[in-house]
């Protein structure tokens, strides 16, 4: 039993940059989801902090980068660094086409493979698996392959660094 439990990653409490252990039990960096209509891109952590936007992007991919027992410090795509609400996000996990082009959709793991469909620029499709530098992507009955560096929501390492303030991507 004991076995099957750490396979699962429950049981295993999580740890944050900074070594301590993380308030949900799971693994900081790791990738969510944003879900509903909107989510309020807060300066810190709470309702008493002012929001800098807001993000009106079901599904995009975000990656949790510390947290407190409510509140995920996320950085989005575009490298900006913001705090949400837990309850705005999903644990599923998705991709983002972060291109101006689309991206082809391949039958297998392979830059040969068949193209199946095409993923538009800049737009969000659910993520079964990626390993091996290829994701295998779903949308209704699609499903295909996408190589794993065209898309933001797959990198194993930090993409923002947990310790800079919320606000935008540096420029």
């Amino acid at each position: 039993m004991a076995v099957g439990l750490a396979a699962t990653g429950l049981g295993a409490a999580g740890v944050m940059p900074d070594g301590r252990p993380t308030p949900s039990g799971y693994e900081v960096p790791r990738w969510i989801a944003l879900s509903g209509k909107k989510a309020y891109a807060r300066r810190g952590p709470g309702l008493d902090h002012p929001i800098l936007w807001t993000y009106v992007a079901p599904g995009l991919p975000v990656q949790v980068i510390a947290e407190t027992r409510e509140w995920r410090k996320i950085c989005d795509p575009e490298g900006s660094v913001v705090w949400v609400h837990r309850t705005v996000t999903s644990g599923r996990r998705r991709v983002f086409n972060p291109s101006t082009e689309a991206l082809p959709v391949r039958s297998g793991r392979d830059a040969a493979a068949g193209v199946r469909a095409l993923l538009a620029p800049r737009a969000v499709i659910n993520a079964e698996d990626c390993a091996d530098g290829w994701c295998q992507v779903r949308d209704g009955r699609l499903k295909g392959w996408v190589p794993a560096d065209a898309v933001f929501g797959t990198a194993t390492r930090a993409q923002c660094d947990f310790r800079r303030p919320a606000g935008p991507a540096p420029g």
